[in-house]
């Protein structure tokens, strides 16, 4: 897998020039419209991580790859990237028309953690399929992004703050949770909250960040001070998983990735997965998705 694209790369990739805020005391926050690809140019963007945030609307069928998962979209939906999870688009020269966003951790510095929310979340949902009426709204609120962008208004990047929100909250109301009523900040839900920051904080693994250190729910409970049984409490009461069940989760996700877009090998990817033998990692690999690891690869 490549290395992380910053939001450097990004400009130079995308337009040849890096503007003079991008790392500024506020943050970077741009706004886009897709432009039809060139004859000739690449039609499918590099998998790898991107050290910013992306929320697209694209109209058109496009495939897109997000970690292990495959989505295809037939007409138009509305994506949600982050700096975690690799991705990337195949099919960019059938894109019509659409628009995106990009601003990186820093723009919301005090203004909210992004990663509360479920379509920045690893196991959440990231790509929302829309009506012709929803892209109408959408078109609406990047409209509006384009127009503060450009304005003199000494609080426009407020302004920007609120759009992106209005963004976010309109994708996680077209498909509400169950656990909507979770925003209850009582002690369970802070505890889960903290379990899985930590549960994310070990991941990327690449040539910067090679092992899982914390693999068992006593480890996560020690690392937050609570007991185990206190833990695994607040978990369930939040997310309706066991902490188990979610560690495993995203141990076998950050598997799936190494495996399909990673030259490591078998072993390599046991060992910083925290397997101390590579019979304990085909093991679990086996028990949750019925193939080896290596017939998982080659398939």
């Amino acid at each position: 897998m490549d290395k992380i694209e910053t939001i450097e790369d990004f400009y130079k990739r995308k337009f040849d020039w890096i503007p003079d805020t991008i790392r500024n005391e506020i943050g970077h926050f741009n706004v886009f419209e897709h432009v039809p690809v060139e004859p000739g140019k690449t039609t499918s963007l590099a998998y790898k991580r991107r050290d910013f945030y992306k929320v697209m609307l694209v109209i058109g069928d496009i495939k897109m790859n997000y970690a292990d998962k495959v989505v295809v979209v037939k007409k138009q939906a509305l994506f949600f990237s982050n700096p975690q999870i690799p991705y990337n688009c195949e099919d960019l020269d059938k894109i019509q028309a659409g628009f995106y966003c990009i601003f990186n951790q820093h723009f919301f510095h005090k203004f909210g953690d992004l990663n509360q929310y479920s379509v920045f979340q690893s196991a959440g949902n990231h790509v929302f399929e829309l009506s012709d009426e929803q892209v109408a709204q959408i078109t609406g609120i990047y409209t509006k992004m384009f127009t503060e962008i450009k304005s003199d208004y000494i609080h426009k990047y407020d302004v920007l703050r609120n759009l992106v929100f209005e963004l976010l909250h309109f994708a996680m109301k077209i498909e509400p949770s169950a656990k909507s009523d979770k925003q209850l900040l009582n002690a369970s839900r802070r505890i889960s909250t903290l379990f899985l920051e930590l549960l994310e904080r070990q991941f990327p693994i690449d040539e910067n960040h090679q092992t899982v250190s914390l693999r068992a729910a006593s480890d996560y409970a020690n690392q937050l001070n609570v007991h185990v049984n206190h833990l695994n409490r607040a978990v369930k009461e939040t997310t309706q998983k066991t902490t188990t069940q979610i560690i495993a989760e995203r141990m076998l996700q950050e598997a799936k990735i190494l495996l399909k877009h990673s030259s490591w090998s078998v072993a390599e990817i046991a060992y910083a997965l925290g397997f101390t033998e590579v019979t304990h990692f085909n093991n679990f690999f086996k028990k949750h998705i019925q193939r080896s690891p290596l017939k998982f690869r080659n398939a």
